[in-house]
């Protein structure tokens, strides 16, 4: 799929089914993605995917695991910023499909 339809509006995204255009994306986006990857968004999602935002708008880039992991335990602590935990929520794969529910483009060094 090369587009999400919200709310009227269409989305172009690339192959991947990232966004192409970060300034798209809204919550409702956020959720049409997460429906296409038959994931519901809990508020532990929504805390994670503001982080991720946050992080993109200080360093303009979308963190791999490992910086995430440690950003999350430095902004929500070790309960939260830890690899079961966002493994669990992301379903194994937090950086990439956090970054894409955030909006955000697809962290350079993931597969």
């Amino acid at each position: 799929m090369t587009h999400l339809s919200v709310a009227g509006r269409r989305i172009e995204l690339d192959k991947d089914g990232y966004l192409l255009a970060l300034a798209d994306w809204s919550e409702a986006v956020a959720e049409a993605l997460a429906q296409q990857e038959q994931l519901i968004l809990s508020a532990e999602h929504w805390q994670i995917l503001h982080l991720l935002r946050a992080f993109y708008a200080e360093f303009q880039l979308s963190p791999a695991n490992r910086p995430l992991i440690k950003y999350v335990a430095l902004k929500l602590g070790p309960e939260k910023g830890n690899s079961l935990h966002l493994n669990l929520l992301f379903k194994g794969a937090p950086a990439k499909l956090a970054a894409k529910l955030a909006g955000l483009p697809k962290p350079t060094n993931c597969l």
